[in-house]
């Protein structure tokens, strides 16, 4: 009798594994009646399974023997500190590369033994850190150094050693480890305060924020630490030739960069700058601390925003309207503020502002805002008599006076004197005591007017050339979608948090008188 019903090797062959349903609708489908089909199937099926049992046990035997591999391996790597520093020193000591150092150094575990290893010297006594040199070996020697700054236990090195390490560093070698750079800069930092010698973490930074990135335009994590601690150390000049390049490079890779390290830097780099009179300059970085994109403006926006508006005052007499970029809540909440109150009576009534300093006294002394509020008030007479010269072709002396709350006709003079020595205005005072005002002659030649013309041009292409790049980046894309959609912020603690100790030790008030 011929069947079509498939052969029994064939059914062992398809045979789901250990699926007991299939298997007895399989000995349904063997030839009705044929016992030798049958017992055929069954020797197949039996050697099947026990050919996959084995297999089961095989697997379970190399997986068993893999796991015994590893915990004799562990047990085996070295858990002495000492060890471990000789093994890194071998190996990075013989590498072929800096990425293959970058790698073994980042990947070795566990990295609290690593960091163990690094604090301590080589297992002959000797510290690696006096047979290493910086300029070959700089990668690892920032290991060490960062190290041995956060170690628990161990004796941070010394500030001279960090220096030379800044000043001698290869800097190719050291973008391997932006997180390490940005450890390093800190702990310098802090261990200066911590031997209440701020100053003599200014020179170790300056040599670290001028060799690390590959250009001053560059934004690093470097920045605000840099500018902070010339802060700390009342040294605002040793910050002017970093703060003399504008910031129009970012690169993540670069820097372990977060938003707020733009908000600390611009802000505390205008501080620096008005504390030295740079008003121009200090009114570009309030500008650019307190119109930085976000969905809830930080407190530290608010700050710059006030110094901003104080500064204006000082420089130009006015305020300027913000960008239209800047965030709406910024002005709602400053019109709700005294400096608003301030700025509505400046500058013709001076016995106004004066009684606006008193009163609110308690709140611009914890701004750190006394200073710029008082050379606001010593200045505005200065802008009251500007202000005239759009109004009147001549005037007295003393109707001038009157119009500037100034009594006296000598101080009247001497203020008309200095503002025509500094161009502020054009006038000439006759025998008579009369003022006559004029329209300032020009003051620009060719070549100065060429050079202009050439920069907005060099800056308009930059301007092009970034916005194509930002267009570009699909990091950027997605974040202004997620922003649009959900907004994002950062926790005024973050910012603050960088500031410890109150402001007072970042805005220091008598530099601004």
């Amino acid at each position: 009798m011929v069947s079509t019903v498939r052969s029994s090797e064939d059914v062992v062959a398809n045979l789901p594994r250990f699926n007991v349903a299939r298997v007895e609708l399989a000995l349904l489908a063997i030839v009705d009646g044929d016992l030798d089909s049958l017992d055929n199937f069954l020797k197949l099926l039996d050697k099947q399974l026990k050919n996959r049992i084995q297999a089961f046990h095989a697997a379970r035997h190399t997986s068993h023997l893999k796991t015994q591999w590893l915990q004799t391996a562990a047990k085996m790597a070295p858990s002495d500190p000492l060890q471990v520093m000789d093994a890194i020193f071998q190996k990075v000591t013989t590498a072929d590369s800096v990425i293959s150092i970058a790698t073994y150094l980042k990947n070795i575990n566990p990295q609290d033994l690593r960091d163990a290893a690094l604090s301590g010297p080589l297992s002959s006594g000797q510290d690696p850190l006096s047979i290493l040199s910086v300029p070959q070996n700089t990668l690892v020697v920032l290991y060490i150094l960062t190290a041995r700054l956060y170690s628990p236990a161990g004796q941070p090195p010394s500030l001279q050693l960090l220096e030379e390490f800044c000043r001698h560093f290869d800097p190719e070698q050291a973008r391997f480890a932006p997180d390490k750079v940005t450890l390093l800069a800190k702990g310098i930092q802090k261990l200066a305060l911590a031997h209440n010698t701020p100053r003599a973490a200014v020179q170790p930074l300056q040599h670290l924020i001028s060799r690390y990135p590959p250009h001053p335009s560059y934004l690093t994590t470097i920045h605000p630490i840099f500018t902070l601690t010339c802060l700390q150390a009342t040294t605002p000049a040793a910050a002017v030739p970093v703060l003399e390049y504008p910031i129009t490079n970012i690169d993540s890779h670069l820097s372990d960069l977060h938003y707020n390290d733009n908000l600390i830097y611009h802000y505390t780099g205008g501080v620096i700058l008005a504390m030295l009179k740079k008003w121009s300059e200090a009114e570009e970085f309030f500008e650019i601390c307190a119109t930085a994109p976000g969905s809830v403006p930080a407190a530290l926006q608010m700050e710059a925003l006030k110094k901003l508006r104080l500064v204006q005052l000082i420089s130009k007499g006015k305020v300027t309207a913000l960008p239209k970029y800047a965030h709406p809540i910024l002005s709602r909440q400053f019109k709700a503020s005294p400096y608003h109150q301030f700025i509505s009576s400046y500058p013709h009534n001076v016995d106004s502002l004066k009684e606006i300093l008193h009163k609110e006294r308690s709140l611009f002394s914890t701004d750190k805002n006394v200073g710029l509020l008082r050379q606001a008030i010593d200045r505005a007479p200065r802008w009251a008599l500007k202000k005239l010269t759009a109004t009147y072709l001549s005037l007295n002396l003393a109707d001038i006076g009157k119009a500037v709350k100034i009594d006296r006709e000598g101080e009247v003079r001497q203020l008309l004197l200095d503002m025509i020595e500094s161009g502020d205005i054009s006038a000439s005072i006759a025998a008579d005591g009369s003022v006559t005002f004029s329209d300032p002659p020009p003051q620009f030649s060719r070549e100065q007017v060429d050079q202009v013309l050439k920069n907005v041009q060099d800056q308009g292409a930059l301007l092009e050339f970034l916005e194509k790049e930002m267009a570009k980046s699909k990091e950027y894309l997605s974040k202004a979608v997620k922003g649009r959609d959900e907004g994002f912020s950062v926790p005024d603690e973050d910012v603050f948090a960088q500031f410890q100790g109150g402001g007072a030790v970042w805005v220091d008030e008598p530099g601004f008188s």
